[in-house]
Order: C-alpha cells, then sequence, then structure tokens
C-alpha cells in the first residue's frame, strides 16, 4: 500500500474540505506533520484508522461525535451536514480511491441525528478513467492489510509501549498468525471442524417457501437500481458540460501570451498520457488473448515428461521394434509355403508359429504412431518456451510503460504548478478554473461509481433473491456420498495442523530475531529481546550464561515496541515478496506515528530519528514543536519529502499565539479565532528552493 493523498472534509475539528495531503515515497519517504496538542494530529491519526477499517485509537475521545460542530450549527434545520475522508493509494500498480462519508442532521427541537458510515471504492484503469471494482471495498483492504493488523501500522507513539500491557499477549499471537498464513490455517481448521459437525447431523428441511415475500423485494430492488441508473446518467451528461467548458479555458490559456508555449507542452504531454493509456490497455488485452489461447501449455508439461519417459522404456524393452512386413507373412500363409521352402500347411506346428508373427506385427503402426507422437510433444515443449518469452516481453513493456507513464505526470504537475503562480492574474484565473473543473470531473466520476457501485449492489441482492425463489427443492445427499466428505474432512484437519504448527515455530523464530536486530540498533543497552511461545516479549541480560529477565524503564518498553513493530511490517513485506507471481514486487507498507518521540530522552530520541524511516517505505510522522527538536530535524531532513502545519484557530480572546520556525520562515501554530468556533486548518510548508 503506497498513500498518495489523504484529505478530509468535516472531519472533527477540520472544518470544510482541507487541502490534500501528498506523502513522500523513495528516497524522501518521510512527511511530517505538526501540530499543538488539540490541534488534530490524533484526528489525522485516525482518519486513516477511520477510513480503512472504521476503528479508532484508544486516545480518540468520543469516537461517535465525528462531524464538524461548527458545519452542523451553520447548517439550516433538515440538511443534512456532510463528512467524509477520502484516501488514495496504489497497490501492485493499481491507483484506488476510498472514500468514507457519513451524514448529520439539526432537527426542530436542536437535536442532531447522525447516519452510518458508508465506504465506497474506485479503481483506476489503464485507459486513466476510474471503475467500481467488482470485489468488496472490505475484501479489497482485507487483501492489502488485514484489519487485525492495522495497529501496527498506524498507532499513537506515546503509547506504543502498551502492545505489551494489559495482558494482550494472546491478542498478539493471533494478529501475527495473519503474516505467514497461520491465521489462515487456523480458519481453516475451524471450518473444517463446523463442515464436519454438519455432515453428521441428519439434513433436514430447509423450511417453507417464502416466494411472495421474496418477490415482492426483488420488485423494490428492480425499482432502486432504474433510479440509480437515472442518476448516472445525469452525472454522464454533466461530465459532458464540463469537458466542453475545460476545452474553452484550454483554448483561452493557448490564446494568452506567455502561457502559450507552456500549454501547447501541456498539451503534447497529455496526448502522449493518452498513448500510453491506449497501448496499456491494448498491451494488457493481447497478454489476456496469449494466456487464453495458450496457457494450457502450462498444464502439459507433467504429461508430456511422463510420456516421453514411457516411449523411451518401451523402445528399450523392443516393445516398439519391427523388421518383417505383416503382408509378406500373409502372403507366405496363403502359398503354404515357407521362404526356406518347407510346406505350411494349417495342421501343423509350422503353420501356427508363423501365423503367431501375424500379431506380434500388429506393433509396426503403433511403432509409427508412435514417432509422430513423439514428434508433436517436443513440438508442445517448443510452443511452451515460446509462450513463456511472449509473456516475459510483454510484462516488460507493461512496466516499461507505466514508468513513462509516471514521469509524464510529474511533468503535466509541473506545468500545472507554474500557470497557477504565473505573473499575469489572467492566466491563474484560468488556470484555478481548470484545476476547479478538473476537481469537479473528479468528485463526479467518484459519485457516479459510488453510484455504480450501489447498483452493483442492488443486482447482487436481486440475483441472490432470484437463487432463493429458485432454491425451493429440498436436496437431499446420499448417506454413502456424506461418509466419505466427513473422512476427507478429518484427514484434512490431521495435515493442516502438522504445516501449521511447523510454520508457527518457523515464524516466531525469525520474527525474534528481526525484534533484537532493530532494537540492538536503537539501544546502548545489551539486553536481549525475548518472544516466548506465547508472544510474551520480554526483556533480559546474559549473566554467568544465562539470560535473566530484565525490569525494562518506560523508555526501553517503546523501544522493545517500536522494535517489534517494525519486525512485524519486515515480516509482511518478505510474505508479500515471496507471494508476488509475475512482475516486479510492489510490497510498500507504510508507518503512521502520532507523538513518537515523547517519553524519550535525547540520546534515544536520535537514535529512533534515524532509524524509524527505514522501518517501512513510507513514513509519516505527526509531531509537536517540542518533539521536533534539533536531533530530530537534523536527522530526517534530508528524508522529508513534504511537510504540513495544522494551525488551530482559538476562540477564546485571549488566545496565546504560538508559531513554528521552518526554512527561515515562521508558521502559525495557535491563532485567534475570527468567530466563535474553534477549528484547524492545515498548510502546506514550503521549502526554500536552491538555484
Amino acid at each position: 500500500m503506497k498513500l498518495i493523498t489523504l484529505q478530509l472534509c468535516n472531519f472533527r475539528q477540520f472544518y470544510g474540505k482541507t487541502i490534500p495531503i501528498k506523502f513522500g515515497s523513495d528516497a524522501k519517504n518521510t512527511t511530517v506533520i505538526h501540530g499543538n496538542n488539540g490541534a488534530g494530529k490524533t484526528t489525522i491519526l485516525n482518519a486513516f484508522t477511520w477510513i480503512l477499517y472504521e476503528q479508532f485509537t484508544a486516545a480518540f475521545s468520543a469516537p461517535e461525535l465525528l462531524i464538524n460542530q461548527r458545519a452542523i450549527q451553520e447548517s439550516n434545520v433538515g440538511v443534512s451536514v456532510e463528512c467524509w475522508v477520502e484516501l488514495q493509494f496504489e497497490q501492485e500498480g493499481k491507483r484506488y480511491q476510498l472514500k468514507r462519508k457519513c451524514y448529520a442532521t439539526r432537527k426542530s427541537d436542536n437535536t442532531i441525528e447522525y447516519t452510518q458510515a458508508k465506504l465506497f471504492i474506485l479503481v483506476s484503469g489503464d485507459d486513466g478513467k476510474w471503475y467500481p471494482p467488482l470485489e468488496e471495498p472490505e475484501d479489497i483492504i482485507g487483501q492489502i492489510l488485514p484489519a487485525s493488523l492495522h495497529q501496527y501500522f498506524f498507532f499513537d507513539g506515546e503509547r506504543i509501549d502498551n502492545f505489551f500491557r494489559n495482558n494482550r499477549n494472546n491478542s498478539i499471537a493471533e494478529d501475527t498468525k495473519e503474516l505467514l498464513g497461520v491465521k489462515v490455517l487456523d480458519r481453516a481448521i475451524e471450518h473444517l471442524r463446523k463442515a464436519e459437525r454438519i455432515l453428521r447431523e441428519e439434513l433436514q428441511a430447509i423450511g417453507d417457501p417464502q416466494t411472495k415475500k421474496l418477490l415482492t423485494q426483488q420488485q423494490k430492488l428492480e425499482l432502486s437500481i432504474e433510479e440509480a441508473q437515472k442518476h448516472v446518467t445525469a452525472i454522464i451528461n454533466r461530465v459532458k458540460q464540463l469537458e466542453q467548458d475545460k476545452k474553452y479555458l484550454v483554448s483561452q490559456l493557448q490564446k494568452s501570451n506567455g502561457a502559450d508555449q507552456l500549454q501547447d507542452l501541456k498539451n503534447n504531454l497529455i496526448r502522449q498520457e493518452t498513448n500510453l493509456r491506449k497501448n496499456l490497455v491494448n498491451i494488457k488485452s493481447e497478454l489476456k488473448q496469449l494466456l487464453s489461447r495458450h496457457s494450457y501449455l502450462v498444464f502439459l508439461s507433467n504429461i508430456t515428461a511422463q510420456a516421453l519417459d514411457k516411449i523411451q522404456n518401451s523402445r528399450q524393452q523392443n516393445l516398439l521394434s519391427s523388421g518383417v512386413k505383416k503382408e509378406f507373412i500373409q502372403y507366405l500363409l496363403n502359398q503354404n509355403q515357407c521362404l526356406c521352402g518347407n510346406p505350411l500347411l494349417p495342421e501343423t506346428s509350422t503353420y501356427q508359429k508363423v501365423a503367431t508373427l501375424l500379431n506380434q506385427l500388429e506393433r509396426e503402426s503403433l511403432g509409427a504412431e508412435t514417432i509422430n507422437l513423439e514428434r508433436e510433444i517436443n513440438n508442445f515443449n517448443h510452443r511452451l518456451t515460446e509462450l513463456w518469452q511472449e509473456l516475459d516481453l510483454k510484462q516488460s513493456e507493461i512496466n516499461r510503460q507505466y514508468l513513462e507513464l509516471n514521469k509524464i505526470e510529474q511533468e503535466l504537475e509541473k506545468i500545472n504548478s507554474k500557470l497557477r503562480n504565473y505573473p499575469d492574474l489572467n492566466i491563474q484565473q484560468l488556470q484555478t478554473q481548470l484545476d476547479n473543473i478538473d476537481q469537479t470531473l473528479k468528485e463526479l466520476v467518484l459519485e457516479q461509481g459510488m453510484t455504480q457501485q450501489q447498483i452493483n449492489t442492488y443486482q447482487q441482492e436481486t440475483s441472490k433473491l432470484s437463487q432463493q425463489i429458485d432454491k425451493q427443492k429440498f436436496q437431499e445427499t446420499k448417506q454413502v456420498v456424506t461418509q466419505k466428505r466427513i473422512r476427507a474432512t478429518t484427514d484434512s484437519i490431521k495435515r493442516i495442523m502438522e504445516v501449521k504448527n511447523s510454520l508457527e515455530v518457523e515464524f516466531r523464530r525469525s520474527l525474534v530475531e528481526k525484534v533484537g536486530e532493530i532494537f540492538d540498533s536503537i539501544s546502548f543497552t545489551p539486553y536481549i529481546p525475548q518472544l516466548s511461545e506465547n508472544y510474551e516479549l520480554t526483556l533480559t541480560e546474559q549473566t554467568s550464561g544465562q539470560l535473566l529477565k530484565v525490569a525494562a524503564s518506560t523508555g526501553e518498553n517503546q523501544i522493545l515496541s517500536l522494535s517489534f513493530v517494525g519486525a512485524i511490517i519486515d515480516r509482511v513485506r518478505e510474505w508479500s515478496q515471496r507471494n508476488t507471481l509475475m512482475g516486479p514486487d510492489s510490497s510498500t507498507f507504510p508507518i503512521v506515528m502520532d507523538s513518537p518521540f515523547g517519553s524519550l530522552d535525547r540520546v534515544y530520541r536520535r537514535q529512533v530519528a534515524k532509524v524509524i524511516p527505514q522501518l517501512a517505505n513510507q513514513l509519516v510522522i505527526l509531531v509537536t514543536k517540542t518533539q521536533w527538536r534539533e536531533e530530530v530535524e537534523t536527522e530526517m531532513a534530508s528524508l522529508i519529502a513534504e511537510q504540513y502545519v495544522l494551525v488551530y484557530h482559538s476562540p477564546k480572546p485571549d488566545c496565546q499565539k504560538d508559531w513554528l520556525k521552518l526554512y527561515g520562515s515562521n508558521y502559525p501554530l495557535v491563532c485567534q479565532s475570527e468567530n466563535q468556533f474553534e477549528y484547524t486548518e492545515i498548510i502546506s510548508v514550503k521549502p526554500i528552493e536552491k538555484d
């Protein structure tokens, strides 16, 4: 999971839409968000956990009050206020757009009515458009990063040592079993045992059919589908109109002095982008056709090898050899005379011996057919080699196209940035209008995708109802088949348990090895981490050749917990790399940490600042001004790609203003609110560009 952007709207203290928060990657993999206590750092951390899993950290108070109070109070009675979080990320070459939203409505008696949150997802196609995926959003997220593991990637740094307090060892054991498929095996055993119990019970009737009720539900769903399809049509028409407006603005930019060259360059890049996306679609289509037509060759490898071995063995045993023609033997029998001149009479033993040769010579035709078969087998093997070569070429071309597409997208963003900051105000306004249209188009496409996703849900429910209507006939299972299934289930449980036990031992060994490696790189103590069979993590020291438990300090516990998190992420990455079947490895995992340096002294703060950017492919840290001290800033400066400041607007008339100095400029941390409401604003830090 490679984070791209995060944006909030009316989420807790963030009033209205925030600017999109961009995230660093590759060499500059660190994103820093500065803010005072209470400004919204924990809220941003929980924006990740809410949109992905609809869960919150322990430090997130009153999670039921998600929607910004100012937005609710300023709304009219009966008018819904929208609250949402939008996250864009990449996984295995695909770009995903997640959006979880909910609503609040102020009633006439001034009470607030909240709705349930809903999650929507779109995936970008090779043609640059967004489409709803076939899978459910929760299933996609669960495959990328299971919910039981999210606390190791999104966590409060000051409370990280709680991982190993409050008797959480059993929970840790369960969480970590996800990594090497151990949890999957546990679930497999559980399901098999349940299946075994069901198979041992007598099959009973499902119950009386409720066809009329099912048909009524089906009609309601069909009406909902019709209304949703009308809404999709309206969105499509609106998108067409905006595309026309966009073309007009582009033509105006081309007519502007100074911006024409930039716009020409931009148009050229857009054409290149369009061609690349078409090429990607075509190449993937060719790849699918190639696999559809010739993938069967892969499954013939073992069969062809066995056939060649049998042919070779038959030759060695002279089962395929032949020298005399069948027709010649038949001629001798018809003439009643052997080649040597002796008579061949039907009643003699000599005649019977010669006649027996006819049956042996039937192998003559078999030998010829075998030669043809051998030739065909060799041809299959040759075609399989050619198939692998073609697949490699297609995949290499797809990877090259993606790299080119990424470069063009970066160049387009640079040109747009120049147009936004162009000295000519008219050009700035034109580009701003274009940006607004692009944003509106993005929202409309997302809304279209969400509506289409709802249509798909309705259609699935309709299909299920149809199946229920059709499945009114009860089918009995034969006793013999049931007994066979019971025996197969029992045997499967036994074998899976053997594999599970072996994996658990190996995984715990590799995990504690990685924990020790990370702990040693941070801590100056000679302590050695140990992980018990119950996943109880402790610190020990070696005295007189024996390992004795150490009473660890709060700082050491925090470092130990951080080492465990780093080891977990390393194991996740290793598991993902092993399960990459084709193409380059794309196993990317982020860490989002709130206040990671709070209770550490200066030496440990410097060591942690060195290590945590190496734990994951992307690092997002949320810090106060006092936590962003010299040693932390110094260690992380070269790795920072993006920085943001949370500006808290206080309604108190005597509020004490606060500032943060970055790159020689002062950024406000606390300032006076222009109304009676408190709210937080996100601003981007602009580093000083060097010539």
